[in-house]
């Protein structure tokens, strides 16, 4: 598959699909629907667009997880995750804040920081230096 490159951020075409593992020295945005079968490694920052899926496990500096995206394995980042969406997690563990936004599914939630929740959304657990709730 094609990625393009403009300075150290990668962009994929929309619709694009990896069958394999993806390792990326840079940002990577990955457009709606796109779909990576193994596991995700990138060194900076990583924004996955509404309804792509990854098969394994993601590790990033950064993240913004679109709305509909699906991760099979477990999320790490070592700053800020925002989890949009009826999105549906494994789990996530963050260095920083982390921001779960209203249909989100997610198993064990770990952050070094503050873990807000914004609607209705289901864990197993939160486990974060606080943990603030807006809405119902």
């Amino acid at each position: 598959m094609k990625v393009y490159r403009h300075g150290d951020t990668y962009i994929a075409p929309k619709g694009s699909y990896f069958d394999g593992n993806v390792k990326i020295d840079g940002n990577f945005i990955a457009p709606p629907e796109t779909h990576i079968w193994g596991n995700i490694v990138v060194a900076g920052r990583l924004e996955l667009g509404p309804c792509s899926t990854v098969g394994g496990s993601v590790e990033a500096e950064s993240i913004i997880v679109g709305r509909d995206v699906r991760i099979k394995g477990p999320l790490h980042v070592r700053t800020t995750a925002t989890i949009c969406d009826n999105a549906c997690l494994r789990s996530v563990q963050a260095g920083g804040n982390i921001t779960l936004r209203p249909g989100v599914r997610v198993g064990d939630v770990n952050s070094d920081e503050t873990i807000f929740v914004y609607g209705k959304v289901t864990s197993e657990r939160l486990f974060g230096r606080a943990v603030k709730v807006y809405g119902t």
